[in-house]
């Protein structure tokens, strides 16, 4: 009898958590999509303070983040985050587009690890990115050239 009770117990607990995807649970993020409107961004870390605008005036992002759109208010801080590892490390966050200023972001202290911060100082659209190998770089073991991306698309009003 306790094995069919684990079972049900199992399956109860998975449809509980496949209810729960796909819903707005009402914390500001959401697909992630171009189709972002700065009044009503899809996305937004959950660290955001919201403006009047409905933008953002402090973001933090990390590796999770990939593929969402922040809507950040001009004077506002962005500050990326990204976990590594001495195998498997990210590169340096690099910057596409015009709008945001690099500031300190404080000190990197684990190897593999990207760290970046910039404020918001003009209206634009700037993607951020970054990337690191999928599997971890040593010799002798099993190897592959499969990069993980990871970008945002940052919006600036």
């Amino acid at each position: 009898m306790r094995p069919i009770r684990k079972t049900t117990l199992a399956l109860a607990t998975l449809t509980l958590l496949l209810a729960g995807c796909g819903t707005d649970a009402g914390n500001g993020k959401g697909g992630g999509g171009d189709s972002v409107s700065p009044s009503s961004p899809t996305a937004a870390a959950p660290s955001a303070t919201p403006t009047a605008t409905g933008c953002t005036t402090q973001a933090e992002l990390g590796a999770t983040d990939s593929g969402d759109t922040v809507c950040l208010a001009v004077g506002g801080t962005i500050r990326i985050s990204l976990d590594g590892t001495r195998s498997r490390p990210w590169k340096p966050v690099t910057v596409d587009g015009s709008g945001l200023e690099a500031t300190n972001s404080g000190i990197v202290l684990l190897p593999g690890d990207a760290s970046s911060a910039y404020k918001a100082v003009s209206a634009g659209r700037i993607q951020l990115s970054s990337q690191r190998p999928l599997c971890a770089t040593g010799t002798g073991g099993i190897s592959c050239k499969g990069i993980q991306e990871w970008r945002v698309t940052v919006l600036v009003t």
